[in-house]
């Protein structure tokens, strides 16, 4: 039997709408049409998600919930239930599987996958997204968008298009000319302050961004994050979706004594943590792909931000631009953070890895051999960025895949 040919655009980003607030609005009646949302109660609480009639009032995840009631004095607020979620998340997920075995999950509510090999049985790309669309609604009554593209970048910003409850197409040869009127902001992984940067030197939109100079660029943001948004904005994006990330991971992650909320602090335990796992990755003599942002607020819910890169890099200047990029992306204003960690993974041998950029000023490396070199004989005196010369360094453990790395 002759196979189908590969569709131009077999890339689903399927994405559960309002995820934690559908549930409990499906499972109490009550919420139903409500501004409804999940998290801590308290006065120290935040939003864990909040249901699409709470976002208009400028409710959003990560918001204290303090500023959630002055925007909504008659929000309803939900503890979260997590078993729940997780259940309703691994009967999507086999829905998912039940069309093909390319499923990457990015969280308990959103997955990639490639439809490439599933248009024989299934139909085109776009009937694989209203069947999947509307399998899910029969299984779990709950709605979900989906995006349907030739990559991983486009599809997800499709999907954020297609909300709530749609989808969103993009040919393959149309992805260029309709990337360029769309602002900086629609790109995934441009955050607020990545966004905020770039509007100060005058990139507004997509089109300006892939047109602009690239070491102005990275003068900007880095040369991690900069050729990474650039390529983005060119349409290129020739990650795949993986079912199975390697495991193996280097990270290190801290716990304030008090909770903080002030972004610099932020900024400054990121980069420190940051320097400890590229020091730590290149010691292993590894370098990877994934760079994972972890936060834990003072109501102890945690979620986790990740990137995966075109090429693997042991750089720490490329793991503070990109960890830096998903903290921007989460816009925490002033939630109360109780945690903080960085990670690396989908790790290789340091020896067939490629730098990120291949254009980027060499004497960062040279600085930072130096400064691998001067924390391995002298660990109490090591070369380190300004901004953290006054900062008090504390111990931070290595976690079992840090070890395994090794």
């Amino acid at each position: 039997m002759q196979q189908a040919q590969r569709p131009p655009e077999p890339i689903l980003h399927v994405d559960m709408d309002a995820f934690y607030a559908s549930v409990e609005q499906r499972d109490d009646p009550s919420l139903a049409g409500r501004a409804v949302v999940v998290g801590g109660g308290g006065d120290r609480g935040v939003v864990a998600a909040a249901s699409y009639e709470a976002r208009r009032f400028g409710i959003h995840s990560a918001m204290p919930m303090v500023r959630a009631r002055r925007l909504c004095p008659s929000l309803a607020v939900v503890s979260p239930r997590f078993d729940a979620y997780r259940e309703v998340s691994t009967q999507v997920f086999a829905l998912f599987r039940d069309v093909t075995p390319l499923v990457e999950s990015l969280s308990l509510d959103e997955a990639f996958l490639d439809v490439g090999g599933a248009v024989r049985l299934f139909g085109t790309p776009v009937e694989i997204g209203h069947l999947l669309r509307a399998r899910v609604r029969e299984a779990v009554d709950l709605p979900c968008s989906v995006g349907v593209g030739p990559t991983k970048s486009v599809a997800k910003l499709l999907s954020g298009k297609a909300k709530p409850d749609g989808l969103r197409h993009l040919a393959a040869g149309d992805v260029v000319a309709a990337l360029r009127p769309l602002p900086v902001s629609d790109l995934w992984g441009a955050g607020p302050r990545t966004v905020e940067k770039l509007h100060g030197y005058g990139f507004r939109s997509v089109g300006q961004l892939a047109d602009g100079d690239p070491r102005t660029l990275e003068r900007i943001l880095g040369p991690a994050l900069a050729g990474h948004l650039q390529r983005l904005a060119r349409g290129e994006d020739d990650r795949r979706v993986t079912p199975h990330e390697p495991t193996r991971s280097v990270s290190a992650s801290a716990t304030f004594e008090e909770d903080v909320d002030d972004p610099d602090v932020l900024e400054r335990r990121l980069l420190r943590l940051a320097e400890k796992v590229g020091r730590r990755v290149r010691a292993a003599g590894l370098a990877g792909r994934t760079v994972t942002l972890t936060v834990r607020f003072a109501s102890f819910e945690t979620i986790t931000r990740s990137t995966t890169l075109p090429a693997p890099t042991d750089r720490t200047r490329d793991v503070v631009d990109l960890a830096g990029g998903l903290l921007d992306a989460l816009r925490l204003e002033r939630a109360r953070v109780r945690l903080l960690g960085v990670g690396v993974s989908n790790l290789v041998e340091g020896t067939t890895a490629r730098q990120l950029s291949f254009d980027a000023d060499p004497r960062w490396e040279d600085v930072e051999k130096v400064s691998d070199a001067v924390a391995e004989r002298f660990p109490d005196a090591w070369v380190r960025p300004a901004v953290l010369l006054d900062d008090e360094d504390e111990h931070v453990e290595p976690n079992a895949d840090d070890k395994r790395a090794r």
